[in-house]
């Protein structure tokens, strides 16, 4: 397990690497290839010249792609200084770039935001994986009933609708009209039953989507497992009914949903655009899409760096969940 580990996460660093790679060039290089100059989307077109040759100077655009990078990885471990003249910024480690349109580092913005896009993120999944997962399984054991269809038909209405609609239909029903939840984002610090409370509707709107697809996925897979030669066999061994679901059906069944979690988990944690923008809360969806309207490209840097590793690393805790739950994956 050790070796395996070992592997895995050097795997993760490399691919980290790569998508910094990638990214980095599909942001700072590919615009110089379309005739674009990166120090202009900072300052814009009708600025003065000299304002549009500092930015350059002080973000280091006017320097070898390659050298970038360099500064770039060197600034995620070693800090890093932007400086143009007398204009002297310090940007200390992690240094995930410097935001020329909100004159700050990148990193307090991120970690300013991190925490209610992780809190959205989290408490839907544990929402769509109770119902999700419970509605599939039950779908599953009582195959053609009415809870069965009644079930498949809520899932597919879940998948259809988008979250925008969804979202400010709760909104219009339990929050302006019943007057039963805040929709107003309270910081937690400030008030934890605040907070609660202007967080239930996200979590049940995102969880709304998700878990009509986890119940579709998991009545599917429940099925097919359902029919294999080891549920016969437990079965004929005279095992409890409780006992074959739980403790045989239900590893086999789990496996494809933690792989769904690894990658869901992961990219919400990026950051929820359409739920936080809906529900106008301060998270990584809302810092993004303010800084796509701004042109701001190390903030967009940033936001897909920590989508990235948030990937990365609910794919790894996944892959290692495998061998606690299917047996067959250790003998492997």
């Amino acid at each position: 397990m050790l070796a395996y580990l070992t592997r895995r996460l050097f795997a993760a660093a490399v691919m980290l690497v790569v998508i910094i790679l990638v990214v980095f060039c599909i942001f700072f290089l590919v615009p110089r290839w379309a005739g674009v100059d990166p120090a202009t989307m900072f300052v814009g077109k009708q600025a003065d010249p000299q304002a549009i040759e500092d930015v350059r100077q002080k973000l280091g655009l006017g320097e070898p792609i390659l050298v970038q990078v360099w500064e770039f990885f060197k600034g995620l471990f070693m800090g890093r200084t932007y400086a143009a003249g007398g204009d002297v910024t310090e940007c200390a480690a992690p240094c995930f770039g410097y935001s020329f349109r909100n004159e700050q580092a990148i990193w307090p913005v991120l970690t300013d935001r991190f925490p209610v896009t992780l809190a959205l993120a989290l408490g839907a999944a544990v929402l769509w994986l109770l119902f999700g997962v419970a509605a599939g399984v039950l779908s599953a054991l009582k195959r053609g009933s009415l809870w069965d269809r009644g079930a498949m038909v809520v899932a597919l209405a879940g998948v259809s609708l988008p979250i925008y609609f969804t979202g400010l239909l709760s909104l219009a029903i339990f929050s302006y009209g019943l007057g039963w939840l805040d929709a107003q984002y309270v910081p937690i610090e400030e008030s934890f039953t605040g907070w609660l409370g202007g967080m239930i509707l996200p979590w049940i709107t995102l969880a709304f989507l998700y878990a009509a697809m986890y119940a579709r996925i998991t009545r599917a897979t429940m099925l097919e497992v359902m029919g294999e030669d080891y549920i016969r066999t437990a079965r004929a061994k005279g095992l409890r009914e409780p006992v074959v679901i739980g403790k045989h059906a239900m590893r086999s069944t789990m496996t494809p949903i933690l792989t769904m979690l690894g990658m869901d988990l992961g990219a919400l944690i990026g950051g929820a655009i359409l739920t936080e923008t809906t529900f106008s809360l301060p998270g990584l969806g809302q810092a993004v899409l303010k800084a796509i309207s701004d042109k701001d490209l190390p903030v967009i840097l940033g936001v897909t760096l920590i989508t990235s590793l948030a990937v990365i690393v609910a794919n790894l805790v996944v892959d290692i969940l495998y061998a606690v739950i299917d047996p067959r994956v250790r003998l492997a």
